[in-house]
């Protein structure tokens, strides 16, 4: 099995007349469609908002592109706040959700009149110290421990995340709120991560829903928005069957009139927060072949790193990989594909079987859409390279340009030689 780039070998060569590999491309045909079809998939919520998780790709280009599709931003420290505020994009149209959260953080969303979503009971009385008072509309996040279940079985292990109130904490949390002064509530709760199932989505709601109306029932308290997070993979193999996001919006809508509706709460909006099904699949790391080595194994060196693609490195994530122009070539050898960082685990494939590869041939790594540039680093004094956008007519903007050696040595401002390194 394959997958299919968005992008052809052809219009690779073309492009790299102006920007030299590596780089990462994004489609953005594929992300208007994907805001599109998220937007349908919860239109049947009057109140529905998706607040993209901005650390998923943190890039102003593309913030601003969800945004014309009525997408918000979830943002988790100052500088994605910041990012979101120089797009335009505030007040409501942030939800803050963060955890261990520095004081200057909380003054900064509560400046831009973000949403705040606390992460920890004792956060209550810390964001009361730092920012002098308990916004009106204010959320809480909720980890209700124990192993999490779906239907296609075991999904994670909530009781070891260091994320969320407890229940009881919840229920007593949102009273000392409602006595503070806030009085526009919501839930939030991130159990999975990159699920690939239609399952998820409704079944987290089942928790949340019944959770709210046993809130309610309780405390009097009415919750105003639930928001379901993030955890909507996608599928970064091709064996996988890709998530249906209106499948997962109708099983979300199901759950809600069997439970909030006769609970007399039918009018809660729901919110998500998906950073990764939002972006993954439409940004490729396109790389060139530039040495081959015959040692114990067959090894393919190309001429970017784990500073453009980390997951690999780090989680031994599986990303496909398509040599452009061979797509129907047959996979007969056996690769490491690696980077050039002095580390052994800089590899974007291991035991990898693809065609036959020729030095100067052009490598798509997949679905590095998001937590691909985003967690990138400098480790052996590499350099972050530039994302392009291909725009829905056939022509490249780059959107974030290839960092330079001068930007590697900025912070040595401090250094007495620091002038006489001349780099630009």
């Amino acid at each position: 099995m394959k997958k299919t780039p968005f992008v052809t070998k052809e219009q690779i060569e073309n492009i790299v007349k102006e920007f030299p590999t590596p780089f990462h491309l994004y489609d953005e045909k594929g992300l208007r469609e994907k805001a599109q079809a998220v937007r349908d998939a919860f239109a049947w919520n009057p109140g529905y908002k998706e607040y993209f998780a901005v650390k998923a790709c943190p890039n102003p280009f593309i913030l601003k592109l969800f945004n014309e599709y009525g997408i918000g931003c979830d943002c988790a420290s100052s500088a994605e706040l910041i990012l979101s505020d120089a797009c335009g994009i505030t007040g409501d149209e942030i939800m803050f959700s963060s955890n261990d959260t520095p004081a200057e953080e909380f003054v900064l969303a509560d400046k831009l009149g973000a949403t705040i979503n606390l992460d920890d009971f004792t956060h209550i009385q810390f964001l009361e110290d730092t920012i002098g008072h308990i916004p009106e509309k204010i959320s809480c996040r909720f980890n209700p421990g124990g192993i999490y279940e779906v239907s296609n079985g075991i999904m994670d292990n909530p009781q070891d995340a260091k994320y969320g109130f407890t229940k009881d904490q919840l229920f007593e949390g949102m009273q000392i709120l409602r006595d503070k002064g806030a009085k526009v509530f919501g839930i939030h709760s991130f159990l999975v991560s990159n699920t690939v199932t239609n399952d998820y989505y409704p079944t987290l709601a089942r928790t949340l829903f019944e959770l709210v109306v046993e809130l309610k029932e309780k405390t009097g308290i009415e919750i105003s928005f639930i928001n379901l997070s993030g955890g909507v993979g996608i599928d970064y193999k091709p064996e996988q069957q890709a998530n249906d996001i209106k499948i997962i919006g109708e099983g979300v809508h199901k759950v809600y009139d069997e439970i909030l509706v006769p609970a007399g709460l039918g009018n809660v909006k729901i919110f998500t927060e998906m950073g990764r099904f939002m972006t993954g699949p439409h940004d490729l790391l396109i790389t060139k072949a530039i040495h081959e080595k015959h040692i114990y194994k067959e090894y393919i060196g190309v001429d970017a790193c784990a500073v453009d693609l980390m997951r690999p490195a780090i989680y031994g994530s599986y990303h496909h990989i398509t040599v452009l122009g061979k797509e129907d070539a047959p996979c007969t050898e056996t690769y490491d594909v690696t980077g050039s960082l002095c580390e052994n685990c800089d590899k974007f494939a291991v035991d990898r079987k693809l065609p036959k590869i020729e030095m100067g041939d052009y490598l798509a790594i997949h679905d590095v859409g998001a937590h691909g540039y985003s967690m990138g680093y400098n480790y052996n004094g590499k350099l972050k390279h530039a994302e392009l956008l291909l725009k829905e007519d056939g022509s490249v903007q780059m959107i974030r340009r290839g960092e330079t050696i001068a930007d590697y040595f900025k912070t040595f401002d401090c250094f007495p030689i620091f002038d006489k390194l001349n780099v630009k």
